[in-house]
């Protein structure tokens, strides 16, 4: 997986310089998630790497595939990445890409997974404690995991403040095993 985000860092700060220098992230965002869902497709999948399949015929086929959704720059990224051979780096491509764009605009993604789902009050209220710790916009969103027992995982960037009964129970029992 490192070995991935290595590779797609250059093409995710490349595309990530040029939309900010044109005023265009959110447009970038679109398109990249449009070219990842292509590039996902298992059809299409199997075509990356074949060795019967010429890249310039797989960027083609690509572009056909998205049609007008994709302006000249990111016609000429589509092909760049077909021709390079990292088209299925496009995943990584776009999560790196949407990590400068949060940062940018001074936004931070924050992945909130509980073993119940949460009311609105309390996302707004988790939002709201982490606004003022981390002094930046957030995004939140939130997940279901039965398996935490009780509790919240909260993922901030780099961050993870576990706050779960398994991981708590866990803690519990290396303590008692010492």
């Amino acid at each position: 997986m490192a070995e991935k985000i290595t590779a797609a860092r250059p093409y995710a700060q490349a595309i990530f310089e040029l939309a900010q220098a044109h005023g265009d992230l959110k447009r970038w965002s679109e398109m990249l998630v449009l070219a990842v869902s292509v590039a996902g497709d298992d059809t299409l999948r199997k075509l990356i790497g074949h060795p019967r399949v010429h890249k310039t015929k797989l960027a083609e086929l690509v572009l056909e595939i998205c049609g007008d959704k994709l302006n000249d720059a990111g016609q000429n990224f589509i092909r760049l990445v077909v021709e390079n051979g990292r088209l299925a780096l496009l995943p990584e491509i776009a999560a790196l890409y949407e990590a400068n764009r949060a940062e940018a605009e001074g936004v931070l993604k924050v992945q909130v997974t509980s073993a119940f789902p949460l009311s609105s009050e309390e996302e707004r209220k988790i939002a709201a404690a982490l606004k003022a710790r981390m002094q930046r916009e957030i995004s939140l969103s939130s997940v279901v995991d039965k398996r935490l027992l009780g509790g919240a995982v909260i993922r901030a960037g780099d961050r993870v403040i576990d706050g779960s009964v398994r991981s708590q129970l866990a803690k519990l029992a290396q303590t008692l095993a010492r």
